[in-house]
């Protein structure tokens, strides 16, 4: 009982100190996800159909409260993968590595919106199916700044840096991307399955440790 809690006040200490201005940036855990295009919406749900919005997010997004099924090559499916919106010129469907494998694909690991030879997949809705030949693809680990944090970290648009993680199971994670724009507030995302290797939670912070060749 004693270790637990010197380990408890330790990660407390430890998350405390990371969080300050001088490096701290928060962690957004992403789950699989949609990002879907006016076409394959009134595909899934039914034409001039409008997103109802559950929950706001950085950069003008948010979650919607509609969410489909994804099927992978060998018919195997995933249920309740949310669409996040607003509307998308093209369909992007972001999952972790676990969920790849459940659905018999294999993704590359890209930037958002980098989808050409992409995993294809497809996409079952309320009143339809899309199919998309390329368009599956698993979200590199990034970090979102306004231009006011970059200049604060010395970093800039695209460029790739580590992070530390604290705590117990923390570590280090490479080739983390920077980008940068006005409607970013600060925070890292990395996917589920990067999250559970490290027992992290949305809210926990990293540090900013040296910046890697560009």
């Amino acid at each position: 009982m004693e270790e637990k809690i010197i380990d408890l006040i330790t990660k407390t200490v430890m998350k405390e100190l990371s969080s300050k201005e001088s490096g701290g940036i928060p962690i957004g855990v992403s789950a699989r996800h949609i990002h879907i295009s006016r076409k394959d919406l009134d595909t899934l749900f039914g034409e001039d159909y409008q997103l109802k919005k559950k929950k706001e997010l950085m950069g003008g997004q948010f979650a919607s409260a509609e969410m489909v099924t994804i099927v992978g090559t060998k018919l195997k499916a995933i249920e309740n993968v949310r669409i996040l919106g607003p509307i998308r010129s093209k369909t992007q469907v972001e999952v972790a590595r676990t969920d790849a494998i459940k659905l018999g694909i294999n993704p590359p690991v890209r930037e958002s919106g980098d989808l050409k030879a992409s995993a294809p997949i497809a996409i079952v809705g309320p009143k339809g199916v899309v199919y998309l030949e390329e368009g599956c693809i698993i979200a590199n680990r990034h970090i979102h700044m306004s231009p006011k944090d970059a200049f604060r970290f010395g970093v800039r648009d695209q460029e790739i840096v580590t992070v530390e993680i604290v705590g117990k199971r923390g570590g280090t994670f490479d080739d983390v991307q920077v980008r940068v724009d006005e409607s970013f507030t600060l925070e890292m995302h990395l996917d589920t399955d990067e999250a559970n290797g490290m027992g992290i939670i949305s809210g926990d912070h990293v540090v900013l440790k040296k910046k890697m060749k560009a």
